[in-house]
């Protein structure tokens, strides 16, 4: 008898985690048609076919329901396991086709990043933080790598180049999701030339 208790609870427990993923699962599907647009959890809770109370207690706020249906979507839907040898530029280019598929979670994250930069959205604010601060960390291991496989060049600050390359990555990004026919192909190419090595 003692264990039952227990259990029930576990089985309660297991039934809010699986019901949380249900929510994430049609809410991901939402973002990646629509971005963010209309955001209001009143909005999202319709368009999700739940309860305004049931968002609110699995996530707490809008900004919390943001963050985790970018964070779901990220590591369900990245590019996997990059190839260790690719350059930054190489993974860029993989990053571009995969954000062409899902325009609406790409207007998503730059939402989360603009609203990181105004006061009061603490959880914007650490995701958007704590990303850039693991991108390039990432990026910079991953030049230093390119560098000496004279893949790039060598007298480039691979903690510079990381910093450029989440730039260009970003930047490129905004200027497609309000014009299509911006160069984003030549503005790769361009910065692959600047990091090759010398001849």
């Amino acid at each position: 008898m003692p264990d039952e208790q227990p259990t029930a609870e576990r089985r309660s427990y297991a039934k809010g985690v699986a019901r949380r993923q249900e929510i994430l699962d049609r809410a991901i599907e939402v973002f990646a048609r629509r971005g963010s647009d209309r955001t209001s959890l009143r909005a999202i809770a319709d368009e999700v076919g739940v309860t305004h109370a049931a968002l609110g207690h699995y996530f707490g706020s809008l900004e919390e329901l943001l963050v985790a249906v970018y964070r779901e979507s990220e590591s369900r839907d990245g590019p996997g396991e990059p190839d260790p040898e690719a350059t930054p530029i190489e993974l860029m280019r993989g990053w571009t086709a995969a954000n062409h598929e899902v325009p609406g979670l790409v207007q998503l994250y730059s939402s989360l990043v603009a609203t990181a930069l105004e006061e009061g959205h603490p959880v914007a604010r650490e995701f958007a933080t704590e990303r850039f601060a693991r991108t390039r960390a990432e990026l910079a291991e991953r030049v230093r790598h390119n560098q000496e496989a004279g893949r790039l060049r060598r007298d480039a600050d691979p903690d510079a180049v990381a910093a450029l390359v989440v730039a260009a990555s970003d930047g490129l990004q905004t200027q497609w999701l309000l014009d299509p026919s911006a160069p984003q192909d030549a503005a790769l190419a361009l910065l692959e030339r600047l990091l090759a090595p010398a001849d």
